[in-house]
């Protein structure tokens, strides 16, 4: 049974910053690309970041210079480090683990991060 856990999320003000973690179990960690989405509000959900089993990252514009994401395959777990957040980077952080290949495609149950003005 594959399950991904974040944790990390909470209250901030604007200009602070967080560290959300995702702890994989259950699936092999090394060969999966992992990736953290966000939903707002009333909006749809968005790609923030990802990172390959390799280590190569991508970003979403509004993220790009102020959040980074990496990966520790010994304890199967990805982060992602938020600084300078803004009031709209709130919203529910979703945590995500796929190979296509191996037909994998696992989703966290998400953390929220409010950030305040």
């Amino acid at each position: 049974q594959v399950a991904l856990v974040e944790s990390g999320g909470g209250l901030v003000q604007a200009g602070g910053s967080l560290r959300l973690s995702c702890a994989a179990s259950g699936t092999i960690f090394s060969i999966v690309t992992m990736g953290w989405y966000r939903q707002a509000p009333g909006k749809q959900r968005e790609l923030v970041t990802t990172i390959t089993n390799g280590g190569t990252t991508n970003y979403a514009d509004t993220v790009k210079d102020r959040f980074a994401i990496s990966r520790d395959n010994a304890k199967d777990t990805v982060y992602l480090q938020m600084n300078s957040l803004k009031p709209e980077d709130t919203a529910v952080y979703y945590c995500r683990a796929w190979n296509i290949a191996f037909h994998m495609d696992y989703w966290g149950k998400g953390t929220l991060v409010t950030v305040s003005s």
